[in-house]
């Protein structure tokens, strides 16, 4: 009997000693496909796997635990990796725990739902973070108007809005674009649309999604965007009741006086903004820096901000990269300007050479938002017919690691931000 305990406990300190994990390194110098890294993690997660993000080391890496089936789903991908022993995981982990290091191991514990806010159809641009998610092969659902109105939001965990215009002006593309046949097409489909679900203006119907969305993410809903989506959105919140639309866009003037019917406080992010009047200028507010920028190409850069991974987790969390210095790049809404930004919402990325604030992140009720000044993180000025960006000549870019911090943030088991 004891020759037989002995050997069961010989047997179990073996497979013990032989545990492993696999480390999915983040740093600069050991990823190979830091992008397609994000893509692995989701996909442990969706096998009901729980993977633990360890923040600030290693450029924020991913440890799981080990087996053949992750190895070599990592090869296919080309995704870096390292076994390591049971003994030296725990060695990781309490030199993370450690209240001197700036670091954190945030468990993530499944795979979140992914919803794509974005018209079906070919438009003359392509959308950065459908491009990453399908490099990375993390999958998501494409949703528009109709489903947002059927309440179909409910059914996921994250939701991405799409360059988009909710102020039913077309995208303010009406100077440059107004005879060009994609633009005609575009704006007799939003007109059939917004007629089909009942309303006389698109604005109209656009305010209404806006408020379904808004509400979406005061539930406890994530929601992610970028570009002209960002400010027009909470442009959109702020005009409810006001026609801030001229007649090219909606067949009638616009309000006497609207800018003084803005409600501010109907809005996530913006305050104090003015709303660009001119049909013919291609902007929406004084959000905007763009037409506001000082700074060359060769030098557009932004910070981000360091945060305690130990005290503000979520900040830290989407902050996650393998340089705190990431390219500037230009869109509808490059980045915006820091005096219209609320008291409440954190400004995580700032080129403070030209004073803007590029990527920023808020609380809504139960849920967050997180805006992203810029179209491409990979095309410095993407302009409309350019063609998209191959993102497997830039399989570690920082500008798009930051979109995909933000896909795997629903992810994580909450922990109560501290400030």
């Amino acid at each position: 009997m004891q020759r037989f305990i002995l050997v069961i406990f010989l047997i179990l300190f073996s497979l013990k000693a032989s545990a492993s994990y696999i480390l999915i390194p983040m740093d600069a110098e050991s990823q190979k496909e830091h992008l397609k890294a994000y893509g692995i993690t989701y996909w442990v997660l969706e096998k009901q796997q729980k993977v633990k993000w360890l923040l600030n080391y290693r450029g924020g890496s991913f440890l799981m635990p080990d087996s053949p089936e992750i190895q070599k789903e990592c090869q296919i991908r080309g995704v870096s990796f390292e076994v390591i022993s049971d003994s030296k995981t725990e060695q990781i982990l309490t030199d993370i725990s450690s209240p001197s290091k700036n670091m954190d191991a945030i468990v993530l514990e499944k795979a979140p739902k992914i919803a794509v806010y974005s018209p079906k159809g070919n438009l003359p641009w392509d959308d950065a973070v459908t491009m990453v998610l399908t490099y990375a092969e993390i999958p998501y659902t494409v949703i528009y108007d109709e489903e947002v109105m059927g309440d179909q939001l409910i059914l996921y965990d994250w939701l991405h809005l799409h360059h988009e215009d909710f102020t039913g002006q077309y995208g303010k593309f009406y100077r440059a674009y107004r005879s060009a046949p994609w633009y005609i097409e575009e704006k007799a489909k939003a007109e059939a649309l917004a007629a089909k679900m009942g309303y006389n203006k698109v604005s109209e119907a656009k305010l209404d999604v806006a408020k379904k969305i808004r509400d979406y993410v005061i539930g406890g809903g994530f929601m992610f965007a970028m570009c002209s989506a960002t400010d027009s959105f909470d442009i959109a919140l702020s005009a409810e009741g006001v026609d801030i639309c001229e007649p090219m866009f909606d067949g009638d003037p616009s309000e006497p006086g609207y800018q003084s019917k803005i409600d501010y406080n109907k809005t996530f992010a913006f305050k104090d903004f003015i709303l660009e009047r001119s049909p013919m200028v291609y902007e929406f507010s004084s959000i905007d820096m763009t037409e506001k920028r000082r700074i060359a190409k060769e030098s557009d850069y932004f910070t981000l901000m360091d945060y305690s991974a130990k005290w503000d987790p979520i900040p830290t969390m989407l902050n996650q990269n393998h340089t705190a210095l990431v390219k500037g790049f230009m869109g509808q809404t490059t980045s915006f300007d820091p005096d219209e930004i609320k008291s409440n919402v954190l400004i995580m990325g700032e080129n403070k050479t030209n004073g803007e604030a590029r990527y920023i992140h808020g609380i809504k009720g139960k849920g967050f938002f997180t805006f992203y000044g810029g179209h491409d993180p990979e095309d410095y000025q993407h302009r409309v017919g350019d063609a998209k960006t191959e993102l497997a000549l830039h399989p570690n870019s920082p500008g798009y690691r930051l979109i995909l911090n933000n896909v795997l943030f629903p992810a994580a088991k909450k922990k109560k931000q501290k400030t």
